[in-house]
């Protein structure tokens, strides 16, 4: 890799300039400079300016070995979390290291952190950048993790934490919903790592089952968390401890990052404590002034649903609408709390004049029988704007369109 001083100062230069346009340009590397790997530089500065935000202002020459990389790589604000579950003040690894945003953060914790990566120009990468962000206690090996695994385990070799994320696509590309048909193959390793740490977290595809997950690991994870922000379900994380006693049955835990220091919401349960919640309280239809609740990405993914109504005292407008309600409002929803501005029957004489009283609302679809595109699409309205349509399938089987604001929000008037 070229990372000279005169390198990174041609990428400060043209930091304004269009990559596809800089490509034509300057197609190829010559002795001067690495015009390609250069370009690769300002791409990902652009696209990952807000996920990697603070590592690029703490070191404003970190190294992107490919844009790739940089899309498969844990976010700053998840790795913080990450972090919190490091054991303080005792040697971790990442078998899976990447671009090494995990190890970099997980560095300020651990006595020392060991990073395997197998891609060699991601290894040089990691190297490079530890050192501009002055990190000392990073050890990068270039190799495969499984035949590290062996060495660790003939040398008697241990760490307080391990990490590793199982590359989640077949040799073909095609996807994959299962962490034993992940590479590699973790479920297979389980005994091995046993061998070498106390704390194994795996990261996993948010698309796997919870269910399915955890009974494929022996021993039970003591939980699986969702981990997510207030729009989108980020990651599956299976911690599974070694150095403690297998519980019946793991924690399910719904996290939600914020970056406004508000830290994170956490709801936890047992698979248990849903299935035996008693069944919501189901209401006809909703009502003006009323108010309508979403869980959040990740609690959403953890199947919760019993035991939300029942925490916050909430209703539900159909077993398979997953949207609760309440006359009154609910404080610390762990999710979007929504006051009903207007409730229409999805008839062909509200749907003609819809656009007209909302030409810009967010569409949502719940148990709808149509997606939020189809359904955009069929009103003629365009997303944008303060207010936001549900459409729902009420207790009687009706649809209904149910048009909302956030709580607290006034509503703007209508035409």
């Amino acid at each position: 890799m070229q990372a000279s001083e005169k390198f990174f100062e041609w990428i400060r230069d043209n930091a304004e300039a269009t990559p596809a346009k800089l490509r034509l340009k300057y197609p190829r590397a010559t002795e001067e400079l690495d015009y390609p790997a250069a370009i690769t530089q300002i791409e990902c500065r652009r696209k990952f300016a807000k996920k990697l935000g603070d590592t690029l202002a703490a070191f404003p020459n970190f190294y992107f070995p490919s844009v790739l990389a940089g899309e498969q790589s844990t976010s700053d604000l998840l790795a913080a979390f990450h972090t919190s579950l490091v054991a303080e003040g005792l040697p971790a690894a990442d078998f899976t290291a990447g671009l090494g945003i995990d190890a970099l953060h997980a560095a300020s914790r651990a006595s020392e952190v060991t990073a395997i990566e197998r891609d060699q120009d991601k290894t040089e990468a990691l190297d490079f950048n530890a050192q501009g962000l002055d990190i000392h206690n990073i050890k990068v090996v270039n190799g495969d993790c499984v035949e590290f695994l062996d060495r660790c385990i003939a040398d008697k070799r241990r760490f307080a934490t391990v990490f590793i994320d199982p590359a989640r696509r077949a040799a073909d590309g095609s996807r994959v919903f299962a962490l034993s048909d992940c590479e590699p193959d973790v479920v297979g390793l389980m005994p091995k790592l046993a061998q070498v740490c106390d704390l194994l977290i795996i990261k996993a595809s948010p698309m796997l089952d919870i269910s399915h997950t955890a009974a494929a690991l022996t021993p039970t994870p003591t939980s699986i968390m969702a981990i997510g922000t207030p729009t989108d379900c980020k990651e599956l994380l299976a911690m599974v401890n070694f150095a403690a006693d297998e519980p019946k049955e793991p924690m399910i835990e719904a996290v939600t990052l914020h970056t406004d220091n508000r830290g994170a919401d956490i709801t936890a349960f047992t698979p248990t404590q849903e299935r035996e919640a008693p069944d919501p309280t189901v209401v006809d239809s909703p009502a003006k002034d009323e108010y309508i609740y979403e869980a959040s990405p990740a609690l959403m993914k953890t199947g919760a649903y019993r035991l939300i109504a029942k925490r916050y005292n909430l209703s539900i407008f159909h077993p398979n609408t997953r949207l609760f309600t309440s006359k009154e409002p609910v404080a610390n929803f762990p999710g979007n709390c929504y006051k009903i501005v207007e409730v229409l029957p999805y008839a062909s004489r509200v749907l003609k004049r819809f656009a007209k009283q909302y030409p810009a609302i967010n569409v949502a679809t719940r148990n709808f029988g149509m997606s939020a595109d189809a359904l955009r699409n069929k009103l003629g309205v365009r997303d944008g704007g303060p207010l936001r349509l549900y459409g729902i399938t009420n207790s009687k089987g009706e649809k209904m369109l149910v048009v909302v604001e956030n709580c607290g929000q006034s509503a703007p008037e209508a035409n």
